[in-house]
């Protein structure tokens, strides 16, 4: 197979477990909030992701073992997870094995959430609650995500209101304590600068695993131009400290996903993928192949599953993990590679 910039990378493994992936529809009576962002017209259905990525695979001789689902921002996490019970019960994705909720854990009705949460499937394993947040959404010139507008100004991790003191607000950790009782992991989506706090939050609830998605969500290293030669030194130091944090409690986990958030247009430059391939590889050696798991991230097309749209195009589900594959040979053997492309995800999210 050639990469879209003449590079080839031949190796590809066996199989394959989507640790995470996305369908949209911005016209459901559960999605307003999404719908103030993108218009009532965004959807991105299982069909499109059959052509994506299951299709993409099966081409190039890799097996599909399925995926899991992950919230896109819903109003109500349980009418979401209906929805999606809906389009599996119709035969249009027979093959999500596990799906993550979302569920204000900081919000007064969080018991009740969850509880609703699990009710709308047996597939229900874990919760997800956007927290990546430096401040204000300031329309994206920080490393913050939209989603943050709905407590925005408020850093659940580190305190509030821009007055950070460091410490988890406490209605948000009383809510995700609740997950260890229901049996539930937590999808961690922040910023680096959050890393270090919620290593010490999710230290005193270690019987709630965590899977710390998009790599810790590194963010243009390379300047925003995306131009320098070479990486910002001091923002790789705070995700590498917080990562370290992370990787010390047992009971956390990474995904390998997004890798163009951390710099845009890397799969079309062989410096720039150099770098992207270092810090992957620096992560799966901080957290080993046991607690590591690739992911597509898709939810409506390369460029937006890459890199948020920070550049205009991203590479294919093959060639994901083509690259992937060629990185992780180099290094560790054939059963580890298994557990990356495979087994961590199956673990960590409870597929049989």
């Amino acid at each position: 197979m050639s990469d879209s910039d003449g590079t080839s990378h031949t190796v590809l493994p066996a199989a394959f477990l989507d640790a995470h992936h996305h369908y949209v529809d911005s016209s459901l009576p559960c999605a307003t909030f999404l719908a103030s962002l993108a218009g009532d017209s965004l959807k991105y259905t299982p069909e499109q992701y059959r052509a994506d990525v299951r299709d993409n695979l099966a081409k190039a001789g890799v097996e599909f073992l399925g995926s899991v689902h992950i919230e896109a921002m819903p109003d109500d996490g349980a009418e979401e997870v209906k929805w999606i019970e809906g389009m599996r019960s119709e035969g249009r994705d027979e093959r999500i094995r596990s799906i993550v909720g979302s569920v204000d854990l900081a919000g007064e009705g969080a018991a009740d959430d969850i509880a609703k949460l699990k009710a709308a499937s047996d597939r229900i394993c874990g919760v997800r609650w956007m927290l990546d947040c430096v401040g204000k959404f300031d329309g994206g010139k920080s490393a913050t995500h939209p989603a943050t507008m709905r407590h925005d100004g408020v850093d659940y991790l580190r305190g509030s209101d821009g007055g950070y003191d460091g410490s988890a607000v406490k209605a948000f950790e009383d809510g995700f304590a609740l997950l260890a009782e229901a049996g539930l992991s937590f999808d961690l989506q922040c910023a680096p600068v959050q890393l270090k706090a919620a290593a010490e939050l999710f230290g005193r609830h270690p019987g709630v695993p965590i899977a710390i998605d998009h790599l810790g969500k590194p963010r243009k290293v390379l300047g925003d131009s995306n131009d320098r030669e070479k990486p910002d030194e001091e923002e790789l130091r705070v995700w590498r400290d917080g990562m370290a944090a992370m990787a010390a409690l047992p009971h956390t986990y990474a995904k390998i996903s997004m890798l163009g958030y951390i710099i845009p247009g890397w799969h079309e430059d062989a410096k720039k993928e150099d770098v992207v391939k270092g810090l992957v590889l620096e992560v799966v050696e901080m957290f080993g192949p046991e607690r590591c798991m690739v992911a597509s991230n898709w939810w409506a097309n390369a460029a937006m599953s890459d890199s948020d749209g920070a550049f205009e195009s991203g590479p294919g589900a093959a060639q994901l993990l083509s690259i992937l594959s060629c990185w992780f040979e180099e290094k560790y053997s054939k059963k580890d590679q298994e557990k990356l492309f495979v087994g961590t995800a199956k673990k960590f999210y409870k597929i049989d």
